[in-house]
């Protein structure tokens, strides 16, 4: 009986030491990963702000849509490298395992409802601009900033009210692999299977049950995000139109000329720029959410344990490239790229004047 128990004691010896490395290396990729994703997606937020906030002429209301927008991309900027966390399982109390789920879904779903009222708001002004003025959104301002921060906070909130599986009967999932009978390992893991309240085992299975996810994913997340594809394919299908407009009365105008067939090709191209670069944009940014959004929902539904690694890869990848949409808003604009440069430029100048003078001693030589 010795010989089993010195081989079940290195055994489990061995799965910890293996179980900490596996967890030091993800801790690894997920800070590598999301510190230089967020590091740039937080300054270029800053710096869209700061010009939006210090020029005057932008101070209107679809600008304060987009100033809500850029606050709501910031946070989820700051929140980013705790986002791959909440794939994995680690050992929280209560109320910490809470903030830790909660609170960055609370800042996604406020990112996504945000980007939702943007492209309603400019959909608006595009679809009836006569009307636009007369809008509730447009009229009443705080009302429509409250509809878009206060309900992904109410709806984040639940499994703090409450709509948890904290108390689950069985979390043998949660639990370390490997585990023998009376080992130090599963003396570790003990309280993680056998109590089921435990504040050892934290995982967002305990978190959020799974109609909560279904409720997200299929009822807030991908309605959402089909309503942004719907209105953005809308504007695109008007602009078409107006341009097949602006064609005509060319060609009412001046017969036959050369011009005219130069400045329709100049406004066709454009028109097909500007289509490429949606359908890039869309293919870039959303495209790897909705396929971390559904490998998600697969593994829930097949109810089978994935490799840490493709959670952090497939997370990372797919909340980092929508988190850059508001950024290729921005950047896409002039009236908030030039406020932008013009900040840059004030900082570079300041940084020019107050580099230390050249060594006298040095010029002190040349003159003599």
């Amino acid at each position: 009986m010795e010989p089993n128990r010195s081989f079940s004691s290195s055994s489990s010896s061995s799965s910890s030491s293996s179980s900490s490395g596996a967890l030091l290396s993800g801790e690894q990729l997920i800070y590598a990963i999301t510190i230089p994703l967020s590091t740039t997606i937080i300054l270029a937020n800053l710096l869209i702000i700061l010009g939006i906030v210090w020029n005057r002429q932008l101070h209107n209301t679809p600008n304060y849509f987009f100033l809500s927008l850029l606050v709501a991309d910031l946070c989820t900027g700051v929140a980013l490298p705790f986002i791959p966390w909440m794939g994995l399982n680690r050992q929280l109390s209560f109320s910490s395992c809470l903030v830790a789920h909660v609170f960055p879904n609370f800042l996604f779903l406020a990112f996504l409802l945000n980007l939702v009222m943007v492209h309603y708001e400019r959909y608006t002004c595009i679809a009836s601009p006569l009307h636009y003025s007369r809008l509730w959104v447009h009229r009443r301002f705080p009302v429509a900033l409250l509809v878009v921060w206060a309900p992904p906070l109410l709806y984040a909130a639940l499994p703090a009210f409450g709509w948890n599986n904290w108390s689950a009967p069985n979390w043998d999932h949660c639990c370390p692999a490997g585990v023998e009978s009376g080992t130090e390992t599963e003396t570790r893991a003990a309280p993680c299977a056998a109590n089921a309240t435990s504040s050892l085992c934290c995982s967002y299975r305990r978190v959020f049950p799974n109609a909560f996810i279904y409720l997200e994913v299929y009822g807030l997340v991908l309605p959402a995000i089909l309503a942004i594809a719907g209105m953005t394919g809308r504007v695109l299908w008007i602009t078409r139109g107006q341009l097949r407009d602006i064609c005509r009365l060319h060609r009412s105008l001046e017969r036959g000329g050369a011009q005219v067939s130069d400045r329709e090709q100049r406004l066709n191209l454009r028109y097909t720029r500007c289509v490429v670069a949606v359908s890039l944009t869309f293919l870039a940014c959303w495209v790897p959410y909705i396929i971390y959004m559904h490998v998600c929902v697969a593994f829930l539904l097949s109810e089978t344990r994935w490799s840490s690694t493709t959670h952090i890869v497939l997370s990372c990848t797919g909340i980092g490239s929508m988190a850059v949409v508001p950024l290729v808003l921005g950047l896409a604009n002039r009236q908030y790229t030039e406020p932008a440069g013009a900040i840059l430029r004030k900082l570079w100048d300041r940084w020019r004047t107050r580099r230390p003078p050249p060594p006298q001693q040095h010029t002190e030589e040349i003159a003599l």
